[in-house]
């Protein structure tokens, strides 16, 4: 399975030439489904590995449950084959007219609170409140597809967490616990330092840095550090103010930094490789050239027997710990989660139908089938207590028990302006551009140009 770090995009870098390429095909395809009321057109991103047919296996099988289940009725599955950003771009054209606009769409949860302010989404409070099954869902995976105005937009069909990865043979080596459990950001350089020291030719330390990752620097990486820092460090959700880079802001810079300068990370021109995830996953922690990860809870299910990178002894050679708060204050540890869902599409005249199709894709059954398919955390209580989903993977109670704690990005409009604008600081202070205090200032005069930022706290 691909890496997958739950990106949100930044939309407004899409370029009129890709929208209006887009605008002929889309709405060829579009109207004849559109015009059969007995027909639920499904939007879903098709994986640019052709190797990788999940959902596309999943959802055939949806498709005949459903035709069985409802006699006259269809499911017409349209996969869009692209990356996230493309994906998120060509749905975003169909769902503008009712021409060409899908009945129901897989939805980055992140891109919720914009797409809800473009008029893309129906609210769903209507649905759910008839439907038992919703209060099997998790209070932090129900938080994910909650818009700001208060209304529910979308059923999640999963989620992730993140946490640090170790190698304990490299950890032997380095005199370092098979048990290591960090209390504080320290404790992490402390043990990336005794892994440099005693264990030559070994990166210490990765977390995702700069632009070249992407929104995996901003989530996997930056606010991985934030986040332990104070409570709503970004964001400040009753004065609804984007904050200005704070203490906290700085220290994390600082922490970014201090891996760099120290030597502790990779080489920069490496960390801010576009594919560095997947030299991640598929090079580096296999080959024990890489000693800690700060990563996400799908790594595992790529080195299972029917993954992307098969590596049979992982489960013996790597651990798992809390990435910790700064300086070990309450909760003690961080993680933060993203996901998809299943929305309705504003613009669908059958979102009877369409609610009758998600239905099916998140009968207890299909959750779990969908949940072990595609090595997500589970998101309802049901699942999450099922023993194929407990034993699918090792490792998958450590990264379950974090949704407890675990937190999400802003999920507003201007976020994934703000994600770059974090990129730009984090790349600044890895290649030694600025110092963390001047990184900070250059990212409060962008957040001034993106948000209105009066009255936020420093």
């Amino acid at each position: 399975m691909p890496e997958r770090p739950a990106r949100p995009v930044l939309l407004v870098a899409v370029g009129t030439l890709l929208v209006a390429a887009l605008a002929g095909p889309l709405t060829a395809c579009g109207s004849a489904a559109n015009g059969d009321p007995d027909t639920v057109r499904i939007v879903y991103q098709r994986s640019t590995d052709n190797k990788y047919r999940i959902m596309d296996d999943y959802l055939a099988v949806v498709k005949r449950q459903f035709e069985r289940e409802h006699p006259g009725k269809k499911l017409e599955l349209v996969p869009v084959q692209a990356a996230e950003n493309d994906y998120a771009a060509k749905v975003q054209q169909m769902m503008r007219s009712p021409r060409t606009a899908p009945d129901l769409v897989r939805e980055d949860t992140a891109l919720i609170n914009s797409d809800v302010t473009s008029g893309y989404l129906r609210p769903l409070d209507d649905k759910l409140a008839g439907w038992k099954d919703w209060d099997r869902y998790l209070p932090a995976a129900k938080a994910l597809v909650r818009g700001a105005d208060g209304s529910t937009y979308g059923v999640p069909d999963g989620t992730d967490t993140r946490g640090l990865w170790f190698n304990k043979e490299i950890f032997a080596k380095a005199g370092l616990p098979a048990d290591w459990r960090p209390r504080t950001w320290e404790d992490v350089l402390e043990a990336a330092r005794a892994v440099k020291r005693k264990v030559p030719g070994v990166i210490p330390f990765h977390l995702y840095t700069g632009k070249g990752p992407g929104e995996a620097a901003s989530m996997q990486g930056f606010e991985m550090l934030l986040y332990g820092t104070g409570k709503d460090p970004l964001y400040d959700p009753a004065r609804e103010k984007w904050l200005t880079g704070g203490r906290g802001f700085v220290d994390s810079l600082e922490f970014v930094r201090t891996v760099y300068d120290e030597k502790l990370g990779p080489d920069p021109s490496d960390a801010l490789d576009p594919n560095v995830s997947t030299r991640v996953t598929a090079e580096w922690l296999p080959s024990g050239r890489l000693a800690i990860a700060l990563d996400g809870s799908w790594l595992g299910k790529n080195w299972q027997p029917n993954g992307s990178r098969p590596w049979p002894r992982w489960s013996q050679v790597m651990g798992r710990a809390a990435f910790p708060t700064q300086h070990g204050a309450a909760p003690g540890r961080v993680s933060l989660s993203g996901g998809w869902s299943w929305a309705i599409a504003a613009r669908s005249g059958k979102a009877d139908l369409a609610w009758q199709a998600i239905e099916t894709l998140q009968t207890r059954a299909n959750a779990l089938d969908w949940t072990v398919r595609d090595g997500q955390v589970a998101v309802r209580d049901d699942v999450a207590a099922d023993e194929r989903y407990r034993t699918y993977v090792p490792g998958i109670d450590f990264f379950t028990d974090l949704v407890r704690i675990t937190r999400h990005r802003p999920a507003l409009p201007v976020y994934p302006e703000v994600s770059a604008a974090i990129q730009e600081a984090m790349e600044a202070v890895a290649t030694g551009d600025a110092t963390a205090a001047a990184a900070a200032r250059d990212y409060d005069d962008e957040l001034k140009s993106i948000a209105d930022t009066a009255g936020a706290r420093r």
